[in-house]
């Protein structure tokens, strides 16, 4: 028995709604020994219930050794806030859970909560996993997906018109907002950075910080239920801590996606512009106009064009009518741009895309789509 507990709760859902599941670790606070472990696959709930649902499992957990003090962490800015009370809860789904935490937290002499970054809660995290990867069999992701198709389709006006309006675009769009990753000492140097996993300087934080404020500002991306817009990143370092500045901006989490990588640069990743010329000077002025043609055992801009086509049909798929932050490089953003654009491929060549800025576009279901900014920067000023 030990008087001092730490409790990491974390839940997940593959397609919010979507297969969900919980984990929680309860930890002695004196010495970090694991003392309890608990998760468990939810069927097919929310992000929020399954974070609730990990807290819940976490206090009761802690109350089975006996502790009088908890010390609860997460990586849910709305659970937190929420249980800290300086939040309320608007969403019916939360009360009940909320309340039944509450009641097991009334159980302890004191209960504190805390918010850490996920990269923290990585126990808890993992366990979340291992419950969704046991829900094999139960409802997919896509199966999901679909059943929150069809109740959108029933609650939205069949001749609701885009708000621009001359395109004739009808339904409810899936609205992408583009953010690129901030500065890199590659991108100080304006080296070629494709694969290469390079983390962003400390001016680059300062960027993704900027950007993540900004974003926090715009309506649309913390519903009245307090669920935060999906985050999706390219699996990058910089792209993946940039997001996360957004993500804790927000209160939510970032998903990653493969088909969001920057192009396969090959072997003139690292090179500057120059360089590049110097080492391969026929093929460089050839990657410089024709789509088709690849660096030195690298990718060429129609192959990534293919990749992210794919990504794109996974991303209106998966969150269909909602908006959703897209957080990945130069060319995966400005094939989204292109693909919005329904223009050919001169468009890589003629479009510039500064660090850390922001772009939308929108995909209507009946195949049109708007481009609402292109890399706007004023959030850096």
């Amino acid at each position: 028995m030990t008087d001092r507990v730490v409790v990491e709760a974390d839940g997940g859902s593959r397609g919010n709604p979507g297969p969900a599941g919980y984990g929680a670790v309860v930890k002695d606070a004196a010495t970090g020994e694991v003392l309890v472990e608990r998760h468990e696959f939810l069927g097919v709930v929310t992000n929020n219930v399954a974070e609730y649902s990990g807290l819940i499992a976490g206090l009761a957990a802690a109350a089975e050794t006996g502790a009088s003090t908890v010390d609860v962490r997460m990586d849910s800015k709305l659970v937190v806030e929420q249980m800290s009370g300086r939040w309320k809860i608007k969403h019916a789904a939360l009360q009940p859970l909320a309340a039944e935490a509450r009641e097991l937290a009334d159980g302890f002499d004191r209960v504190t909560y805390m918010w850490i970054p996920r990269a923290e809660n990585s126990h808890a995290d993992r366990l979340a996993n291992v419950a969704m990867d046991s829900g094999t069999g139960r409802p997919t992701a896509k199966a999901a997906t679909a059943a929150a198709k069809t109740a959108a389709a029933k609650v939205t006006e069949p001749d609701r018109i885009s708000p621009v309006g001359w395109t004739g675009a009808r339904g409810t769009p899936t609205k992408l907002l583009l953010l690129r990753h901030g500065q890199t000492a590659m991108s100080v140097d304006r080296r070629y950075s494709g694969r290469g996993d390079v983390p962003l300087t400390e001016h680059g934080r300062g960027q993704a910080a900027a950007a993540a404020k900004r974003l926090a500002g715009m309506p649309g991306l913390i519903g009245e239920d307090g669920e935060a817009a999906p985050i999706v990143a390219s699996p990058l370092t910089r792209t993946k801590q940039t997001a996360q500045a957004v993500a804790d901006a927000l209160g939510g989490r970032v998903e990653t996606h493969p088909g969001l990588i920057e192009t396969d640069f090959g072997e003139w990743e690292g090179l500057t512009f120059t360089e590049a010329a110097e080492h391969d000077p026929e093929l460089h002025r050839c990657w410089l106009s024709d789509a088709s043609c690849a660096p030195p055992g690298g990718e060429s801009f129609d192959a990534v064009y293919v990749r992210v086509r794919q990504a794109l049909d996974d991303l209106v798929e998966q969150y269909a009518g909602r908006t959703v932050v897209v957080v990945s490089h130069v060319t995966p953003i400005k094939t989204l741009l292109r693909l919005g654009l329904d223009s050919g491929p001169s468009l890589l060549f003629r479009l510039h895309l500064d660090l850390a800025s922001l772009s939308i576009v929108e995909f209507y279901p009946d195949g049109n789509a708007s481009v609402r900014l292109v890399n706007d920067i004023s959030h850096l000023s």
